[in-house]
């Protein structure tokens, strides 16, 4: 079990997402040590925020566990591999709303840990930062669901602490590590898109008529991340692609 849990600096306070925290932290999991339940932490802390009463988690629908449900609606904690929810979505798109949650480290903090001893390091704050359009990666694995009326996304913002193992290759042994567990330590912001005008949250403002570079540089992404963004953003008809400048593509905002 560790011998200390180094602390990062706090957020403004979020009293429902504290309270899920809490018990989660300071029960079983706590007693347990970080990270030695199946359940991983940032899973069971989200899903004890979208829903404080246990007897709505994993319910037995249509031979799939939901991780929550409510009586009217299906919530889905997916911290990546989206391709599998794909059937877990067609089995459950017909009978109810599902909203998927997906959580995205904003700020990190690496805390490293020996596996005898348990000691921690100081914690280091990762110079990355994570952005909202990282979700776009995921979402173009469920394309196909995305125009759906029953599908809703919530992309969660948290700053957390990720705690990995001294047991990769290299000489300071960090280098292959495995992660061992991520502790939120607060939840920065929450996006939500509930319907297919919602994706216009992602366009930069100002722009009208833009190329995949352009609009990287205006959202402050990668240019790859940027062309799988506009690969969605065309799917679910928010953009359009106009024709070509030079060698590349030219879109524009849809008219709604």
């Amino acid at each position: 079990m560790p011998k200390k849990k180094p602390a990062v600096p706090p957020l403004p306070p979020n009293p429902r997402f504290e309270e899920a925290r809490a018990q989660i932290l300071g029960g079983q999991r706590n007693r347990q040590g970080i990270g030695t339940l199946s359940e991983k932490t940032v899973h069971a802390v989200l899903k004890k925020y979208y829903a404080p009463d246990e007897d709505m988690h994993e319910i037995p629908i249509e031979n799939y566990v939901a991780d929550i449900y409510t009586g009217k609606e299906i919530i889905e904690i997916q911290t990546g591999q989206f391709n599998r929810m794909r059937e877990k979505l067609k089995a459950f798109l017909p009978l109810y709303p599902v909203t998927l949650v997906y959580p995205i480290p904003r700020q990190k903090w690496l805390i490293w840990m020996d596996e005898e001893s348990g000691e921690l390091s100081e914690p280091r704050k990762s110079p990355l930062t994570g952005s909202p359009y990282m979700a776009f990666r995921e979402l173009y694995k469920i394309k196909m669901f995305l125009k759906d009326d029953n599908l809703r996304l919530r992309i969660v913002m948290l700053d957390l602490e990720e705690y990995r193992l001294l047991n990769g290759w290299s000489r300071d042994r960090k280098k292959g590590s495995c992660r061992y567990d991520r502790i939120p330590a607060g939840l920065a912001e929450e996006i939500s898109i509930d319907g297919i005008k919602d994706y216009l949250q992602f366009v930069p403002y100002g722009l009208e008529e833009f190329t995949s570079q352009e609009f990287a540089a205006a959202a402050r992404i990668p240019r790859g991340t940027a062309q799988t963004t506009l690969n969605i953003l065309t799917y679910v008809e928010c953009v359009e692609r106009i024709g070509k400048q030079g060698n590349s593509i030219l879109y524009r905002v849809r008219e709604w």
